[in-house]
């Protein structure tokens, strides 16, 4: 009996043990951006949470590693990777609604304000998860990047002198939009023929926050950097969900306690960060001219503006309709916090 109860006791351990291991898995996530950028520095402090939390590990691919952002959504989707970080910009095909995120001078160019919609918008938190589901994504967080700035190789301050210059975008149908409505020529492009694109006079601008411009070179290609304050660029991390769905109720707490340690992390992380990237790009090369456009001068944008959140209401339905005015009460909700 004593060696039965010792059998027994040695098999249900050994199982317990098994059981433990099997569920300490390795996790795969996938973002579009360098390990030293701003989703790279967001990524490495989710893993680090994890695996401080957790038997889990977490295995990084920063851009390239996979291919293109659409390889790493649609990796995601099937299940090869397990979280994936991409900007609504490149899922607006499958999610037309997130391209709400683009709608011209819609978000407040004050940080706090900001900060506090990405923290508590009902239409963050509790629309779009629902519309990202469809598409077998668990939305986790989304975050602010920094102020979109357009570098071009020749200064404009006006819509009239951005006619005819062609200004790469994401393969946005509003962004097209936009750029069609402040005046250029908006040409969708991957984001890794854009360099040689710019440097063979193929395409004469692009537009992206300032840290993205100054660690990916963009200012060696151009010689202007304006700041119209039409936007502030947005990202979404997202797991694939019936990974997240099969996971135990504590795994998935920690994840989301996980993110949230990110999220503060990312923001505290941001602060000067645009001013650092602008004096970084003048030492090294300071004939770049950077200007930031007066009320005056972004009034004729702004009324554009107005074009681009009809086509977004065209494009989307209701549910944009919808969206969008979730989206207003939550930024007055924030403006008033």
């Amino acid at each position: 009996m004593k060696k039965l109860y010792r059998l027994a006791a040695t098999t249900a351990l050994t199982f317990a043990l098994t059981a433990t291991a099997a569920q300490a898995d390795t996790w795969r996530y996938a973002f579009e951006e360098a390990m030293d950028e701003v989703q790279g520095i967001f990524a490495q402090k989710f893993k680090e949470e994890v695996e401080a939390n957790s038997d889990h590990e977490i295995q990084l691919f920063p851009y390239g590693t996979l291919g293109e952002s659409a390889d790493i959504m649609e990796q995601t989707q099937a299940g090869i990777l397990q979280f994936v970080d991409q900007s609504p910009g490149f899922t607006g095909s499958l999610i037309p609604e997130a391209q709400v995120f683009f709608v011209p001078y819609l978000l407040p160019a004050e940080t706090d304000e900001l900060v506090d919609f990405f923290r508590n918008s009902k239409a963050i938190h509790e629309m779009f998860p629902e519309l990202y589901a469809e598409q077998g994504l668990e939305l986790l967080t989304m975050f602010p990047e920094g102020e979109v700035a357009i570098s071009t190789k020749e200064p404009f301050t006006t819509p009239e002198e951005l006619d005819e210059v062609k200004v790469r975008v994401m393969t946005n149908p509003l962004l097209v939009e936009s750029y069609r409505a402040f005046g250029a020529t908006p040409t969708p492009l991957p984001w890794g023929e854009v360099y040689g694109a710019l440097q063979t006079n193929i395409i004469q601008g692009q537009e992206n926050p300032m840290f993205y411009i100054e660690s990916t070179k963009m200012y060696e290609v151009t010689d202007y950097v304006t700041m119209i304050g039409h936007n502030n660029f947005t990202t979404a991390v997202m797991a694939n969900k019936d990974f997240f769905d099969g996971l135990s109720e504590e795994d998935q707490q920690m994840i989301r306690d996980a993110i949230d340690v990110a999220f503060d992390h990312i923001i505290e992380y941001q602060q000067g960060l645009h001013e650092e990237s602008i004096e970084k790009i003048k030492a090294d090369k300071p004939s770049v001219t950077f200007t930031t456009l007066t009320e005056e001068q972004r009034a004729p944008f702004q009324e554009a503006a107005a074009d681009v959140e009809a086509a977004f209401i065209e494009m989307t339905g209701e549910s944009g309709q919808a969206i969008l005015d979730q989206m207003k009460a939550d930024l007055e909700a924030a403006q008033s916090n």
